[in-house]
């Protein structure tokens, strides 16, 4: 037992619920890949559960490796490789790639492995652990809004613009994500509303250039606007192709659900094992499996609480609410979709959807929280002295958990 700790460190309980998230997924994934098998016809559905098992290895390989890395070294990681992303944003942007008609800028090819890369997903973890490093680093009542424009209101402007363009409710989680972490750290709350406006105004501004220059790009404005008009609809027919079958799949599940691999919506229903994953769960496993879900993701987010809660130092609790936040809010973004309370986003289910660079990056943003946790006992160790300047919104939120 003994052994075992000092193999596995970090809280326990976020371990176990990782790894029944984990688990669990093998089950719907080979389900709803029939889709993929049959109507797509891409593999079969054991290639495609290898697949999965494939990546989740790897995936826990990642979190493993990083959970043993003291998190301190994450600030110095985060400054060196933002501008590595703000390029590699760049250059992703630059492909122009075009599927069926729709610009679709958001993956790269790795050559050597033949793998595709959604770089805004390792975006999204460097820019977070970036702002909390910088957040960190200084008196937040000495922060004025001149003094921090170039080293933190620039890198997140163009992070989120690029990639904005592709893909609207990853920019969009991102861009709030940060302002609630900076908003923790401190920052002036005059100076941050008027980053929001700015922000808005913004997006209203690259709507109206994109819309006056289409070929720039192609459908994208057409497809956020058609997304929300859908959601809108009291017209069932207009164009809810999706979230009618997801209903549908819901609705047949009931109570119990009809059973492991039963589903019969799932090929009918387009990206049954990623976008739409939950809701071949709850036709399967019923509304008990559905909020058995819930609860085990509620149980992951009381955990990055009580992990944050725990740190002695500013730069762990934003950390680890930075990076696990984001998680928590695209699983019931995802979840929202498929009861249509959201519109469709393409955000997947972590830890449970099938996908490659997605589960990768969950696992390496529970890596590095699992590494706050496990440094949690040697600072408690330490002679740590909270400085005069740690009563901003983080602390005292902390104080009343």
């Amino acid at each position: 037992m003994n052994n075992t700790k000092k193999i596995i460190l970090g809280d326990r309980v976020l371990w176990v619920a990782l790894a029944l998230l984990s688990i669990f997924s093998f089950l719907p994934v080979f389900s709803a890949s029939s889709n993929l098998t049959y109507v797509v016809g891409l593999g079969t559905p054991w290639g495609h559960l290898l697949k999965h098992f494939i990546v989740l290895f790897f995936g826990f390989g990642l979190m493993y490796g990083l959970h043993k890395i003291p998190y301190q070294y994450f600030k110095g990681i985060s400054i060196l490789a933002l501008p590595l992303i703000i390029l590699l944003l760049i250059y992703t942007a630059s492909q122009g790639n075009i599927i069926a008609g729709a610009n679709a800028s958001r993956w790269i090819r790795i050559p050597i492995v033949g793998l595709s890369f959604q770089t805004s997903s390792l975006a999204s973890i460097v820019l977070l652990a970036y702002v909390a490093n910088q957040m960190s680093k200084e008196n937040p009542k000495l922060y004025r809004l001149k003094t921090s424009i170039l080293p933190l209101w620039l890198p997140v402007i163009l992070v989120t613009l690029l990639i904005l363009p592709a893909n609207l409710s990853t920019s969009a989680i991102l861009f709030f994500m940060t302002l609630i972490l900076i908003f923790l750290g401190g920052y002036p709350l005059k100076y941050l509303l008027g980053i929001l406006g700015t922000g808005i105004f913004m997006f209203l501004l690259f709507v109206l250039i994109a819309k006056s220059n289409p070929d720039w790009f192609p459908n994208r404005i057409d497809t956020w606007i058609n997304r929300v008009e859908n959601f809108m609809s009291a017209d069932d027919n207009v164009g809810n192709y999706q979230i009618e079958r997801a209903k549908t799949a819901i609705a047949t599940g009931g109570l119990l659900g009809v059973g492991a691999g039963k589903s019969v919506m799932k090929n009918f229903l387009p990206q049954s094992s990623s976008d739409f994953i939950y809701a071949i769960i709850v036709e399967e496993f019923g509304l008990v499996g559905g909020a058995a879900l819930i609860l085990l993701y509620l149980l992951v987010l009381f955990r990055i609480v009580v992990i944050a809660h725990n740190s002695n130092t500013v730069f762990g609790k934003l950390l680890v609410l930075g990076l696990g936040l984001p998680i928590i809010i695209q699983a019931f973004i995802n979840m929202a979709v498929a009861l249509q309370v959201f519109p469709v986003t393409g955000q997947t289910l972590p830890l449970i959807s099938s996908g490659g660079t997605a589960a990768w990056m969950t696992c390496i943003s529970f890596g590095m929280i699992l590494s706050v946790s496990a440094s949690q006992k040697i600072e408690s160790n330490s002679s740590y002295e909270p400085k005069d300047y740690d009563e901003n919104p983080l602390t005292i939120l902390s104080e009343t958990i």
